[in-house]
């Protein structure tokens, strides 16, 4: 006799989820990762009763140029979640949009969570995605699924470091015999660097300019290191003058990147060096050996594995798809459960 559990098993599609800051990857077992949305819900506000309008894309347009009815959140900071109710909407659209069949069976989840994140940070996160709709939910620790996704033999009893700069958080951790020796998130990332170029904007070039153009200036032209001839490329930026009032457009150099950037980078940089200077000497020795790999999203900056190589002369190589990282690797954690047993806690 076949129990139900095994045909709902069967019949339902599980799925992985990176819920990120920034974007939320979602993976389908025996698909791979099938959607990649920033994590942005817009609302309408009429009466005191939200009705959310879009979610995804739609709505990453719609931050900074709401009208007054209309709200446009992003419900996870820090890697964590900050608006649960938000949040949850958000889930149940991304699952829906996948998993079609969802009158009958329930899929099962795992969803990685920042390693920093405090027991009340992770049980919000279990009963969003329960809520959503999953039969069981997994979480499994963030530097753990970005080495998983950027292929690294975490199973061998080798030490292996995987720097993760994700939106609201870096993840530096040592790893070896699948699980963690030494980890810390600071939360330092994509934000963060938004909010820096922001401030330096503001305090050197009298311009304010939103959170989307400073995005926009990190992707284009964003380095962690003095260009080699002083200036590197530019490219234009509107904003508002603060002086007058009037919006006004100028020319910024990665130079200017770079000085506004160094703050952020830095700090990246330092939570390395302290992750290497705990590690055990042997593990050490291996680092130093294999070099550090770098993922998520933030591993796009420009010059970022060049700024980390210079402080820690260390070989730093970017996973190849970095931005993937986390939800391959989560991903893969589904497909062999069985071997990543210790690494996935369904229950807190």
């Amino acid at each position: 006799m076949v129990g139900l559990s095994s045909i709902t098993g069967i019949l339902s599609q599980d799925m992985a989820i990176d819920l990120g800051t920034a974007n939320t990857l979602v993976y389908v077992k025996g698909r791979g990762v099938i959607l990649s949305e920033p994590s942005v819900v817009a609302y309408h506000v009429k009466d005191g009763s939200k009705k959310v309008l879009a979610v995804g894309e739609d709505a990453k347009l719609m931050l900074g140029r709401t009208p007054g009815s209309i709200e446009a959140i992003r419900p996870m900071r820090e890697g964590v979640i900050a608006d649960f109710d938000v949040a949850e909407e958000m889930i149940k659209h991304f699952i829906r949009k996948v998993h079609k069949r969802s009158t009958f069976s329930k899929p099962k989840i795992i969803v990685c969570v920042p390693h920093g994140a405090t027991p009340v940070e992770k049980r919000a996160i279990r009963q969003s995605v329960l809520s959503a709709g999953a039969r069981k939910a997994g979480l499994i620790a963030e530097p753990i699924a970005a080495a998983i996704g950027a292929g690294m033999p975490i199973t061998d009893p080798t030490g292996n470091m995987v720097v993760d700069v994700g939106g609201g958080t870096t993840e530096v951790a040592v790893l070896s015999l699948g699980d963690i020796v030494y980890a810390r998130s600071i939360r330092v990332g994509g934000d963060r660097m938004d909010e820096s170029i922001i401030n330096y904007l503001r305090r050197h070039h009298n311009l304010l300019v939103g959170e989307s153009t400073a995005e926009r200036i990190k992707t284009s032209i964003g380095t962690a290191r003095t260009p080699d001839d002083g200036r590197g490329s530019s490219m234009m930026i509107r904003g508002r003058d603060i002086l007058n009032g009037i919006p006004k457009e100028i020319e910024i150099t990665q130079l200017h990147l770079s000085e506004a950037l160094s703050e952020p980078v830095q700090q990246i940089c330092e939570a390395v060096m302290t992750a290497l200077e705990t590690t055990p000497p042997d593990l050490a020795a291996d680092i130093v050996d294999r070099g550090v790999m770098l993922t998520g999203g933030g591993a796009l900056l420009g010059d970022l594995d060049l700024a980390l190589r210079e402080r820690t002369g260390l070989a730093v190589s970017i996973a190849d798809q970095s931005l993937n990282c986390v939800a391959l690797g989560t991903g893969k954690a589904l497909e062999f459960e069985k071997q990543l047993r210790h690494a996935i806690d369904y229950d807190s």
